[in-house]
C-alpha cells in the first residue's frame, strides 16, 4: 500500500503543473520506470487461475491480463497496486463480443436490426454486466467487412457493407465506453485489417487487397470506430499483399498512426507476433519482435516475446527506448481514461445479472434481427384459433446452441429457447402443443427422428421447425466449405412436407446458408441467427404476431458456394448481365456464342438467393417515387445537401416497421464504381392505412471515393484522396438492394 500512497502523492503533485494533467501523470511515471517495468507494462499474459509466475509477473509491473475475473482479478490487482514498485493498476480483458451473462444476438444478427440505438444499449448493458466481474476492456466490436460466408467470424461482423459496418461499430464503441469523462469499459476495434477477405473462406490465411479497395471498403468502419473514441484497436492473423499484419508498418504505422493521429492502445491478436514465423515473414520470434515493435505494435497478447526479447534489442541498438515509451504512454493513457489509478478493483458482491433491462433488451434485439424470407399467409398464427403447433428441430430446445459463438460467461440455464416459450403459451391456453422429445443436434443423422417427426406432425395443424447450425459450427477457425443445413435436416424437411401440414421453418445459424431447396419446402422462412437468451420468447412473439418482423438482412445470401463472393455493391462487368440462357434451357448442341456472351452463372443467372436489404413483414409497403431539394449540386460547397425524400405508405392491415435504404451509384467515374452503394437507412414504424414522408441529406462528401484526383487548377494529376468528380449519379430510397426506381442528379 505504501508504493500506492507514494504514487497517489506524486500524481497530486503533477496534477497542480499547468501541463495536461493526465499527460503530466503519464510523463512522472515514465520517467521512474526501467526497461523492464517499461516492457512488463507491454505485456498482457491469459490468466484464469492464480499461480506463483502469474504473481510475481504482477510484481514486476504486467501491464495486463486476459482472462482473470472477480476475486481472482481483485488478488491481482492487489500485488500490482500493493507490491509492484510503482503501483501501476493492470487492465483486466476478455472477450466479451455480445453480451456478458445476458447474451444478445451475434453482431451479425444485431446488423440485421438495422437499429443503432438499440445496438448501442445492448452493448452499454454488456459493459455494465461485465464490469462487475472487473473486465475493463473488451476485443470488440469486430468490424472486419465480409463477402465470404464460409469465413466462420462473419458471425462476429456486420456483414458485407462498408457503411452499415462503420455506423454499427462505432454505436457499440458508445455503448461499451459511455459518455462521461471515465470510461465504463473500454473497446477494442478488431482486426485491423483485411482478415475478412482471407483467402477461400479459411481462417489466418492470407488476403490480396488494392490500396483503393482497402481505403474504400476495409478501412473506414475501423476509421468510424476510432471516430467514436475506441481506446484501443487489434491487429488482424493475416498476411495482408505478402506483409503479416502484426508487422505491417504501412497500416500501423503510416496510415494509423501518422495519418490517422490515433492515440490508442494498440494490442496484437493472441500470440499473432508467433503466426509470423509461419507466414515466412521472419525466421523467428526475436526477429518478429523486431519488426513488431518497429510498426508500433504496443503491446504482445500472450505471446510473451516482448519479454523475452525486447530488452535484448534496446541494448543492441536494434530498437530506440524512445519508441518504447510511445508505447508504454499509450498504454497508461487508457488506464488513466479507464479511472483505474483511482478506483482500480471491483465489487464482486451481489452481482446484478440478468435483471429486467438487461432482458428486456435482449429479446427485443433478438425479435428485430429475424429476417422474414418466406411466408405464403401461414404467418402470423392467431392465438385466438388455438392452433395445435408441433415444435421440433435441432434448435427447438438447445440453451447452449442458440447463443451462438464468443459467448464464454453464459449460463445455459438463463437461456429461454423456442419450445420453454411456447410451452408457456400452452400454459397460457393460446395453442395446444405437441413437441418432439429428446435432445437433437444439426449434424445428427436418425432415421427414427424422421419417422418419429411424420407421426408428430399428423397431430398438429402447422409444424414450427427450429434448424440450423450449432454453434461450434460458426466463429473462429469455424470456416465450412459447404453452406447448407447440416445433418438429414434436409430429409425431415422433406418428410414433414409429404405429410401436408404446413411448415414454418425458423434457421438458427451464424451465416447466410445455401438453403433455396429447403426454403422451397416451408411455407414461411424466419431466418433468425443465433439470437442469444432471450431468443426464444422472441421467435414466439413474432410466429404468434405479438410483434411484426422487421430485421433485413445484412449481408447477401447466395443461392451457391459457388456464387461466393457474392455482394450488392458489385462493378459492373464489361458484358453485364442481359438475357442468361439458363443450364437447362442451352439446346443440345448449341454453338458457342448462340446464346448470348453476357457474364453470369449458368445454373443461377446473376441472382442471389436474396439480396442485401431484404426482409419482409405482416403487411405491405408501398415506396412512393423519389423527390430531390435539387438535381444539380455544386462540387466546391461541400457541405450544402441535397434532400432526398420519399413517401412510404402501410398498404396492408396492421402496424409494422419500415426500413427504407439510401443508394447511390456514380454512373461514370476516373475508376469504376459500383452499382450501387448504401449511404443511409432509418427505421420508421408507420400504422395500417398510414403514410410517413421520409428524408435524407447527402453532401458532397457523401459521394466521395478513393481515387487519383485531378488538381483543379491545372488538370494535372494530384494525391490519391477521397474526393468527389463531376457527373451524374443516381440515387434510390428503396426498401432493398435490388429493388427501385432511382432519381438522377448532377455533380459540377
Amino acid at each position: 500500500m505504501k508504493h500506492f500512497l507514494h504514487l497517489l502523492a506524486l500524481l497530486t503533485l503533477v496534477a497542480c503543473q499547468p501541463k495536461d494533467p493526465v499527460e503530466r501523470k503519464i510523463d512522472l511515471l515514465i520517467s521512474q520506470m526501467t526497461l523492464d517495468e517499461k516492457v512488463a507494462q507491454m505485456t498482457q499474459l491469459a490468466g484464469g487461475q492464480i499461480t506463483e509466475d502469474f504473481e510475481n509477473q504482477v510484481r514486476a509491473g504486467l501491464g495486463s491480463m486476459l482472462n482473470s475475473m472477480g476475486e481472482e482479478a481483485n488478488h491481482y490487482q492487489r500485488i500490482a497496486v500493493e507490491e509492484s514498485r510503482l503501483g501501476i493498476p493492470m487492465v483486466f480483458a476478455r472477450d466479451v463480443i455480445h453480451g456478458y451473462r445476458t447474451i444478445y444476438p451475434i453482431p451479425l444478427g444485431q446488423a440485421a436490426t438495422f437499429d443503432l440505438t438499440l445496438v448501442e444499449k445492448a452493448a452499454r448493458l454488456t459493459a455494465k454486466e461485465a464490469m462487475q466481474a472487473g473486465i475493463r476492456w473488451t476485443f470488440s466490436p469486430m468490424v472486419d467487412v465480409s463477402r465470404d460466408p464460409r469465413w466462420g467470424r462473419i458471425a462476429e461482423g456486420y456483414g458485407e457493407d462498408t457503411y452499415l459496418a462503420a455506423q454499427m461499430g462505432a454505436a457499440t464503441v458508445r455503448g461499451y465506453q459511455g459518455y462521461d469523462s471515465i470510461v465504463q469499459m473500454a473497446a477494442c476495434v478488431k482486426h485491423f485489417v483485411g482478415y475478412g477477405v482471407s483467402e477461400g473462406g479459411r481462417d489466418y490465411n492470407t488476403t490480396w487487397i488494392p490500396e483503393v479497395q482497402l481505403r474504400e471498403t476495409y478501412l473506414p468502419p475501423f476509421k468510424a470506430a476510432l471516430d467514436a473514441g475506441s481506446l484501443s484497436i487489434m491487429c488482424a492473423f493475416n498476411d495482408i499483399n505478402g506483409v503479416p499484419v502484426s508487422a505491417n508498418k504501412h497500416l500501423m504505422k503510416e496510415i494509423l498512426r501518422d495519418e490517422w493521429k490515433y492515440d490508442g492502445l494498440l494490442v496484437s491478436d493472441y500470440a499473432s507476433s508467433e503466426n509470423m514465423t509461419k507466414h515466412g515473414n521472419c525466421a523467428n520470434l526475436k526477429e518478429a519482435t523486431l519488426l513488431s515493435i518497429h510498426a508500433q505494435m504496443e503491446m504482445d497478447m500472450e505471446n510473451r516475446s516482448y519479454m523475452v526479447y525486447l530488452k535484448e534489442l534496446v541494448k543492441e541498438g536494434l530498437v530506440k527506448e524512445e519508441l518504447i515509451d510511445v508505447c508504454v504512454r499509450d498504454i497508461l493513457r487508457m488506464k488513466f481514461r479507464l479511472g483505474l489509478f483511482d478506483n482500480p478493483y471491483c465489487a464482486v458482491e451481489n452481482p446484478d445479472y440478468y435483471n429486467a433491462e438487461s432482458l428486456e433488451a435482449a429479446q427485443r434485439a433478438a425479435e428485430e434481427s429475424a429476417v422474414l424470407l418466406k411466408n405464403n399467409g401461414i404467418l402470423p398464427l392467431e392465438s385466438k384459433t388455438k392452433p395445435t403447433v408441433l415444435v421440433c428441430g435441432p434448435l427447438a430446445h438447445n440453451q447452449n446452441d442458440q447463443n451462438g459463438t464468443w459467448c464464454f460467461d453464459k449460463v445455459d440455464s438463463a437461456t429461454v429457447t423456442p419450445l420453454m416459450a411456447f410451452r408457456q403459451l400452452a400454459k397460457d391456453g393460446q395453442i395446444r402443443l405437441v413437441e418432439q422429445p429428446g435432445k437433437h443436434w444439426s449434424r445428427e443423422v436418425n432415421k427414427q427422428n424422421i419417422a418419429q417427426l411424420v407421426r408428430l406432425a399428423k397431430q398438429a395443424d402447422v409444424v414450427l421447425y427450429f434448424g440450423g447450425e450449432e454453434s461450434i459450427l460458426s466463429g473462429e477457425a469455424r470456416c465450412r466449405a459447404h453452406l447448407d443445413l447440416p445433418g438429414d435436416q434436409g430429409e425431415q424437411l422433406r418428410a414433414l412436407k409429404a405429410t401436408g401440414k404446413p411448415i414454418v421453418l425458423t434457421v438458427m445459424a451464424g451465416r447466410p446458408l445455401c438453403i433455396g431447396k429447403d426454403i422451397e419446402l416451408a411455407d414461411a422462412v424466419l431466418y433468425a441467427f443465433h439470437g442469444g437468451t432471450m431468443q426464444g420468447p422472441a421467435l414466439a412473439n413474432l410466429l404468434m404476431g405479438k410483434v411484426a418482423p422487421s430485421g433485413r438482412l445484412p449481408v447477401t445470401f447466395p443461392q451457391a458456394e459457388g456464387q461466393i463472393p457474392m455482394y450488392y455493391n458489385k462493378k459492373n462487368s464489361g458484358r453485364p448481365t442481359l438475357n442468361p440462357v439458363l443450364y437447362d434451357d442451352i439446346p443440345v448442341g448449341a454453338a458457342q456464342f448462340s446464346i448470348g456472351a453476357d457474364s453470369y452463372w449458368l445454373e443461377y443467372g446473376d441472382e442471389p438467393l436474396y439480396p442485401f436489404g431484404y426482409g419482409l413483414t405482416y403487411t405491405t409497403f408501398e415506396y412512393s417515387p423519389v423527390t430531390l431539394s435539387d438535381t444539380i449540386i455544386s462540387i466546391t460547397n461541400r457541405r450544402y445537401p441535397i434532400i432526398a425524400s420519399c413517401v412510404i405508405t402501410n398498404t396492408g392491415n396492421r402496424e409494422a416497421v419500415a426500413v427504407p435504404q439510401l443508394y447511390i451509384r456514380d454512373l461514370v467515374g476516373s475508376l469504376t464504381r459500383p452499382i450501387r452503394e448504401l449511404k443511409g437507412f432509418q427505421r420508421i414504424s408507420i400504422p395500417a392505412g398510414e403514410s410517413r414522408t421520409i428524408s435524407f441529406e447527402l453532401t458532397v462528401d457523401d459521394l466521395a471515393y478513393w481515387h487519383l484526383a485531378k488538381e483543379i487548377t491545372l488538370g494535372a494529376d494530384g494525391a490519391y484522396t477521397f474526393s468527389a468528380e463531376p457527373g451524374d449519379f443516381h440515387l434510390w430510397i428503396t426498401p432493398n438492394a435490388a429493388e427501385g426506381e432511382p432519381a438522377t442528379f448532377t455533380l459540377q
